[in-house]
Formats: C-alpha cells, sequence, structure tokens
C-alpha cells in the first residue's frame, strides 16, 4: 500500500525526474518519469547491474498470515529488504528510507518486532550514509484487502487518537499516504547518519520543504 502511494507522490514531486519502481509484477501504469523494473528478488543485484540511483525507498513488508510461516516472514521482511538495501548501495544510493514498525527492536520478547529490530540493525550496518527508518503504528488507507484491525482503525482512529498522547502518540493510527510523503521529506531533508521517524516525525516529514530544519535527532529510539 505505501509502495504504490510512494509511486505516485515521486510522480508528482518536481524534484523527481526518474523513478525505478522495483516489483514483483507490474505496476499496471504508465508515466513518462517512471521505470518499473520487474525482479526476482533473488537475482536483483545481477538484473540491476549498471544502475545508478540516489535516493533509495524500501516499502517491502508482509504479515505472518500473509507469508504462511514465521520462516517465509522473515525471508520477505528480512532477506528481501536487505537484498534491495545492497543493491541500491551498489547503485550509489546515499540516501535509504525504509518502513518499519512502532516498537520494533531486535531484543524484543514479540516475534513480528523483533524481526522488524533485526532488519533495522542490518540495514544500519551497510554504511549508508543517511539512513531513515519509518515506525509507523496501524496503517490507514487503501488495500485490495482490508485487514480487520486496519478496517477497525480506520473507524475508532478519530476517537481513539485525541487520548494517545506523550509516550503514548507513537500508538496513533496513521494515513499510508503520510508515511509516503514523508518518505520524499526525509530524502529532501538530507541529514547524515541514521534516523527514526514515529508518529508526530513521520507528519511533520510530510509536509517538508528544501531549507526545512531537521525534525529527529540521529540514532534516536522511541519508547516501546
Amino acid at each position: 500500500m505505501i509502495g504504490n502511494l510512494l509511486v505516485d507522490a515521486l510522480i508528482d514531486a518536481p524534484d523527481y525526474s526518474r523513478i525505478f519502481a522495483l516489483t514483483r509484477r507490474p505496476l499496471g501504469r504508465e508515466h513518462a518519469k517512471l521505470a518499473n523494473r520487474i525482479v526476482v528478488f533473488e537475482r536483483m543485484a545481477e538484473q540491476l547491474k549498471g544502475l545508478v540511483a540516489q535516493d533509495a525507498f524500501c516499502c517491502i513488508g508482509t504479515t505472518i498470515a500473509e507469508a504462511g510461516s514465521q520462516e517465509a516472514f522473515r525471508e520477505a521482511d528480512i532477506d528481501a529488504v536487505l537484498l534491495f538495501a545492497q543493491t541500491a548501495r551498489a547503485a550509489g544510493a546515499t540516501r535509504f528510507a525504509v518502513v518499519s514498525s512502532v516498537g520494533a527492536r531486535s531484543d524484543s520478547p514479540k516475534f513480528y518486532l523483533r524481526t522488524k529490530g533485526e532488519m533495522e540493525d542490518a540495514i544500519c550496518a551497510l554504511g549508508f550514509p543517511s539512513v531513515d527508518i519509518f515506525q509507523p503504528s496501524l496503517l490507514l488507507g487503501p488495500r485490495k484487502q482490508m485487514r480487520p484491525m486496519e478496517l477497525a482503525g480506520k473507524i475508532f482512529a478519530p476517537l481513539i487518537n485525541p487520548f494517545l498522547t506523550g509516550d503514548r502518540e507513537i500508538y496513533r493510527p496513521i494515513p499510508a499516504t503520510t508515511v509516503a510523503r514523508g518518505m520524499i521529506g526525509a530524502a529532501r531533508r538530507g541529514g547524515r547518519g541514521i534516523y527514526r521517524h514515529t508518529y508526530s516525525a513521520i507528519r511533520q516529514l510530510a509536509e517538508y520543504k528544501p531549507m526545512q530544519a531537521p525534525v529527529a535527532q540521529p540514532g534516536k529510539r522511541p519508547p516501546g
């Protein structure tokens, strides 16, 4: 969902002249700025040899229910993400933005959050000058198959969000389109270092304009 919205936002962004969208299946859309490359993740480095890029955005992710097993989930949310990141680094990308999850950390007792945390640690070790890790809570937006929790979040978010304040603000449901725009805002900001963005920072980045001051501190990890 975020990936499709991100492509739309990049097409509309005047400061991006060429977009390479890497997918397993055709996007089914055409635009003068867009080049849709169909890839097999295990062969991505070979298939994209010679590609040159500056900013890399990663929206790869699934659920355990969709993956079918914890092993398949890790293959998607760690292995595939790392293959993409390594390919982007080889292509010369200096900025890498990736979607993770609120509460992610490699020592979490919860499998989902631990997997996301391990992915974050692995990305941070690849040597990108700039890494932006987006840690949204429940995502709101259009999906081909609406998940029960997301449907409930869409209905109750206006009622719940006012009560999620202080340290609990990071758990507010957030529109996927805001996350997509925030990823572009992080690239526009151009800060060096490792940044983790939760609810309020993502919203700020979504409105980011060139020459605006940074909104986060390098390496800061939210509670959770």
